[in-house]
């Protein structure tokens, strides 16, 4: 299995070109990274002027290495690991770290009509869109049988500390909820440095704390849903919230003039057929905001503005508006997305 939804994640930063200096006895420290596949980037405003840049970094890749330990589906070591490779139905001990994300995916399972879903893995494999072979379109019988080894919630219970396979065979993958995750840690290791104003981005997911070095708030690009293009739809000011974006629109193959998105709806083994590109999600931490953008994606803007109303979610979504050279793109936000970027 790849990381499941890496490839759709896309957020540009809008900021300040000179970050570096300092203004009136404060600095603005920048550091950068790679990790859970993907690549990383502080930029804290240190307004004492005192933080270690080095221990500031050392801080954040111990955090960092912290979250793959528990959630890195490439090391044989880590908890997730351990609790795929066993084929036992007792309960399985785990951190609270790693208990706190599956409660967030079961409940965010169980809000978006199941499509969020982190048993995918057999399904993903089946399309050829994991890390072991080419895109392409499986049989009946291929599809059935990765049909029958997912489902959150026939193959998985989410207990308090621990988590139990209902079925022998389940396996997790929280890419599409761990990154959100692995960002909420590192911002609560910037926090440690008594740093307020900061923004944290992994592989497109983020969260702003405070103001950006201008005494604004942090300025956030959301990105046109368009292959070949890295232009900008629009530009967010954000303070004290996490952000994430799914899309579908770079990694897909076409058969016989169909196309066939990455974006897989659980609840049919098959990729989505709307219209909805991509999704923009703001809430109280990344985490929530990865996985909802994940699941919103899957369900459409039709149920899932719907959903997002119901539960007074800040969401974006960006509906394809015509085809080919005619392209082009419907915003279509929820009442608290407007809200909070008026």
């Amino acid at each position: 299995m790849s990381d499941l939804f890496k490839l759709s994640r896309r957020s540009f930063l809008v900021m300040p070109l000179a970050l570096a200096a300092c203004k009136d006895g404060w600095n603005v420290l920048e550091l950068a990274g790679r990790t859970m596949g993907t690549s990383y980037s502080i930029v804290a405003v240190d307004h004492s002027n005192k933080v270690d840049k080095a221990e500031l970094q050392a801080a954040v890749d111990k955090r960092l290495g912290r979250v793959t330990a528990q959630m890195s589906n490439w090391e044989a070591s880590s908890e997730i690991s351990r609790f795929n490779a066993s084929r036992s139905t007792e309960p399985f001990a785990v951190s609270p770290e790693f208990a706190r994300v599956m409660q967030a995916a079961d409940a965010v399972h169980a809000g978006s009509d199941g499509r969020f879903d982190v048993t995918v893995g057999p399904l993903i494999d089946a399309w050829g869109f994991g890390a072991k072979g080419a895109a392409h379109r499986p049989d009946d019988a291929t599809l059935a049988a990765a049909m029958e080894a997912s489902g959150q919630s026939r193959m998985i219970e989410v207990q308090d500390r621990a988590l139990r396979k209902l079925d022998p065979r389940a396996e997790i993958y929280v890419s599409a909820i761990g990154k959100g995750f692995g960002v909420d840690e590192v911002a609560r290791a910037v926090r440690d440095f008594g740093i307020s104003d900061f923004m944290v981005e992994i592989g497109g997911d983020l969260y702003t704390a405070g103001l950006n070095p201008d005494g604004q708030p942090w300025q956030i690009g959301i990105e046109q849903p368009l292959a070949r293009d890295r232009g900008i739809s629009r530009v967010i000011g954000l303070s004290d919230l996490g952000m994430a974006t799914s899309g579908d629109y770079r990694n897909y193959f076409e058969e016989n003039g169909q196309r066939f998105s990455h974006i897989l709806d659980a609840t049919t083994g098959r990729p989505v057929t709307h219209r909805t590109a991509s999704v923009t999600v703001l809430t109280e931490d990344a985490m929530l905001a990865d996985a909802w953008a994940t699941a919103l994606l899957a369900l459409g803007s039709e149920r899932g503005l719907e959903i997002a109303q119901e539960r007074d979610l800040a969401v974006l979504f960006l509906d394809r508006d015509g085809a080919g050279a005619d392209m082009a793109f419907k915003a279509i936000p929820s009442p608290r997305f407007d809200t909070l970027t008026a």
